[in-house]
């Protein structure tokens, strides 16, 4: 009898497909999370699929005992109530590397954009282009150059590591946190050039009080307070930058607003948020904010890779 698979937030053609050529049934329909019980139950489904929108808690867990196994595609794992349900017998699992350079790509892109202002200048230049523009060229000639600036990386996995690369060739010193590491070689995987750097890990609060540009790329904290708040808005330098690709959450917002306002950040990016999917409106009229709305994964390359990697985990888990 076929595994019957829900893959409720969707899963790229190369994982259907190779679910489908080793005997599985798969569902890409969406259903709602309060239709999810009832679905998984009356539809006899072994097997949850999900992204960041599907949550599965306990009373999910406690009421499908058919579930066999959920997967998260992508890294974070905080809308699954994962030891729980493993106690429970069902195997949960990730897909940690198969969108670490598509998250890291994005952060580079939001760090580019808000050392130059580019986010807001395309929000100006289409309204006030014509008429303002001298006033424009004037407000964005404040602009700094990436090389030569300290890039503060909380968080020294595989996203962080690949920061690291980016970072390192642009020019920039590059400070890292982690809470277990102590020293990591970063490849730099130049074609043609063997080069290595030994980056060694620094306290958090040094990372904090000593970088020019700090990025995020640690999950949600079990107990959900936020890894940069009032204090640590504090003690980074006045003008810095702040980038979050990696949890709403993780960053309190409200102190956020304020370190913009006070001048202790000259720019931060944002490409999660508190409250998803319905996040602070102030935060996204904040001029000094650049958003996108949480696209870390999502390149085409990013989701092929993530569709096979969850194939290859079921095939193996169902052998």
């Amino acid at each position: 009898m076929a595994i019957k698979v829900l893959a409720n937030d969707g899963i790229a053609p190369s994982g259907l497909e190779k679910l489908k050529a080793n005997g599985f049934e798969v569902d890409t329909d969406k259903r709602e999370q309060d239709d999810l019980i009832d679905v998984i139950n009356n539809e006899g489904f072994q097997v949850v699929l999900v992204r960041s929108a599907t949550k599965i808690r306990k009373n999910l867990i406690d009421a499908c005992p058919g579930l066999k196994a959920v997967i998260r595609g992508g890294v974070g794992m905080d809308n699954i109530d994962v030891e729980y349900a493993r106690d429970k017998g069902i195997m949960v699992s990730n897909t940690p590397a198969a969108s670490s350079q598509a998250v890291a790509e994005l952060t580079m892109a939001h760090l580019y954009s808000i050392a130059r202002g580019l986010f807001d200048s395309n929000r100006q230049m289409p309204s006030n282009g014509v008429a303002e523009f001298k006033k424009l060229k004037k407000k964005y000639a404040g602009g700094v150059e990436l090389r030569g600036k300290t890039l503060g990386i909380i968080g020294f996995g595989r996203i962080g590591q690949y920061m690291a690369k980016y970072a390192l060739g642009n020019g920039m010193k590059v400070l890292a946190y982690n809470r277990s590491r102590k020293s990591v070689e970063i490849n730099l995987d130049v074609e043609g050039c063997d080069a290595v750097v030994e980056i060694e890990t620094q306290s958090k609060d040094h990372v904090i009080e000593n970088s020019d540009f700090i990025t995020l790329h640690v999950p949600a904290q079990a107990d959900g307070k936020a890894v940069i708040g009032e204090g640590e808005f504090k003690m980074m330098k006045e003008g810095s930058y702040l980038i979050n690709t990696a949890r709403g959450g993780v960053v309190d917002e409200k102190a956020l607003q304020n370190a913009l306002e006070n001048g202790t950040l000259s720019y931060a990016a944002l490409d999660v948020f508190e409250n998803e999917p319905t996040p602070d409106a102030q935060i996204l009229k904040n001029e000094r904010i650049s958003l996108s709305p949480h696209i870390g994964a999502a390149t085409a390359e990013a989701q092929s890779r993530i569709g096979t990697e969850i194939a290859d985990i079921l095939i193996k888990h169902f052998e």
